[in-house]
């Protein structure tokens, strides 16, 4: 069964993705729906959804890598993604502190080493002239 409540929280999720760097804290109760009707806005945006999955050991560095793949799929790739994150991941604090750097500049400092940086760059450049946006670091 399918309510009208859901098809608006669905309609607002969907016009939060739509905007550019559109991000959503969605609060409420456990089983209420926040994670799949963030799926369907997802795909009805055409959009991929990707979350990180905890298992035993997992900690900050998982989770920077598991963030460097995710950004390379965003920037590099140019595909809309939307990234699910529940407080039952929330291993480390710093990933908090990660995630706030990302939603507030769009970069986690010192994330890429120099030499991914330059690769990345270098991916970039058919992009940027594709975009007419000046090529610069």
């Amino acid at each position: 069964v399918f309510f009208e409540d859901a098809l608006t929280h669905t309609a607002r999720i969907s016009r939060i993705l739509r905007q550019p760097r559109g991000n959503a804290m969605l609060i409420g109760v456990g089983g209420s729906g926040k994670q799949s009707l963030t799926k369907m806005a997802a795909f009805v945006g055409g959009m991929a959804c990707l979350s990180i999955e905890i298992n035993r050991g997992y900690g900050i560095a998982e989770f920077r890598e598991d963030i460097k793949k995710f950004m390379l799929v965003t920037g590099v790739e140019g595909k809309d993604t939307v990234f699910l994150f529940t407080d039952s991941q929330i291993v480390d604090e710093t990933m908090l502190e990660d995630l706030n750097n990302v939603l507030n500049t769009g970069e986690v400092s010192n994330l890429f080493p120099q030499d991914e940086t330059d690769k990345i760059c270098a991916d970039m450049i058919q992009v940027c002239k594709d975009n007419n946006i000046p090529e610069t670091r």
